[in-house]
């Protein structure tokens, strides 16, 4: 993650970061994304199946998509120079638009939203991440995210 001084943070607050590299989603990645979870609703393992429903064959696990956010982030999300660690603190909302299907390639979008001291040496980030869709308008979802990163 890019570091920067903690005053120059606000200097990013309301501005796009970039986006992240595409990322193919396959079937092996569906396939063992379901082992790991205990979901292998049809939707997502049977491609026949899955083939027979508006979806037209097999998409990812919307968690799945969303497990993909701290690796497609990790190049974008500006922190406080100094940063040792960062944890996951939580999202403030989640709203899936439409399915990945599988095939499908994908990227995320980051938007700064908020960053401050939360308590000494530990800053709150808030960003907005949008998973594109190769060749669709609508995103896979928007989130708002949090990072706690210690310094």
């Amino acid at each position: 993650m890019p570091q920067v001084p903690a005053a120059e943070l606000k200097d990013y607050i309301g501005k796009e970061l970039g986006h992240s590299e595409w990322l193919t989603v396959d079937q092996q990645r569906v396939d063992q994304f379901a082992d790991c979870t205990g979901d292998h609703q049809f939707i997502h393992v049977d491609p026949e199946k899955a083939a027979q429903t508006p979806f037209g064959g097999t998409i990812a696990h919307g968690f799945l998509s969303l497990s993909l956010l701290p690796m497609m982030m990790g190049d974008l999300l500006v922190v406080p120079q100094g940063t040792r660690m960062g944890v996951n603190y939580g999202l403030d909302s989640l709203r899936f638009i439409q399915p990945v299907r599988v095939g499908s390639r994908v990227r995320l979008a980051v938007t700064l939203l908020d960053a401050y001291e939360k308590n000494p040496g530990q800053w709150l980030l808030k960003a907005r991440a949008v998973m594109e869709i190769e060749g669709t308008e609508k995103p896979a979802y928007v989130a708002e995210t949090l990072a706690l990163c210690y310094l």
